[in-house]
């Protein structure tokens, strides 16, 4: 009984060991075909295409939006050097205008100065000749709106006034205008040029 159950242990081992053998194989993938590898290298290919048409797309569309964009560029720049220019000619014709309109106006007391020049009269004549003329050219100055800049009995202001130096006046308070040297000039609140002065020390406002 022994021996039976030996004999059939011995007799299934083979058997098994055939069993396994018969199967391994079975579990290996099977090698593509020649056919299949071109399939494969075809559909490579073909996405490796796609994919450089839509790089070469994608940078066409790229290159177009620079070029559209330069071309803005330049056109701006024109533009802004066009309207540079045509401010910088605006503003030479303004002053051009400007400055004849003025000197318009000046033309008749040109011509009252020579009217002067050549009268054969007395000093007190000339006098009064050369005192309207100076009264004309200030009726044309306060049209312009350029106005004498006060001075005397006025406290010294630096803004407006220079001073040449100071005199000892008692009628005059200290630190103001005693006398005027040279016209000062504002039109409106800008000054043109400032008034020559000297200033009053006045000493006894000083001791009290």
């Amino acid at each position: 009984m022994w021996k039976q159950k030996t004999n059939l242990t011995e007799v299934d081992a083979p058997a098994l060991e055939e069993h396994e053998t018969r199967l391994d194989p079975s579990t290996e993938l099977p090698a593509p075909t020649a056919e299949e590898e071109l399939d494969a290298e075809t559909k490579l290919a073909e996405t490796g295409a796609r994919e450089e048409a839509a790089g070469q797309t994608e940078f066409g569309q790229l290159k177009a939006e620079r070029d559209k964009l330069l071309d803005r560029l330049a056109r701006l720049q024109a533009e802004f050097e066009n309207a540079r220019k045509r401010a910088e000619r605006e503003r030479a014709d303004y002053r051009e205008y400007a400055t004849g309109a003025a000197a318009e106006q000046f033309l008749p007391v040109l011509d009252n100065l020579e009217l002067a020049l050549k009268a054969k009269g007395s000093a007190e004549q000339l006098r009064s000749g050369v005192s309207l003329i100076m009264k004309q050219m200030e009726e044309i100055l306060e049209k312009m709106q350029v106005k004498v800049v006060p001075t005397v009995g006025e406290a010294f202001d630096p803004r407006f006034h220079e001073a040449l130096g100071t005199v000892e006046r008692d009628d005059v308070p200290d630190q103001h205008v005693a006398e005027e040297v040279r016209r000062g000039y504002k039109i409106r609140e800008r000054l043109l040029r400032p008034a020559l002065v000297r200033v009053a020390h006045n000493a006894k406002q000083v001791d009290e």
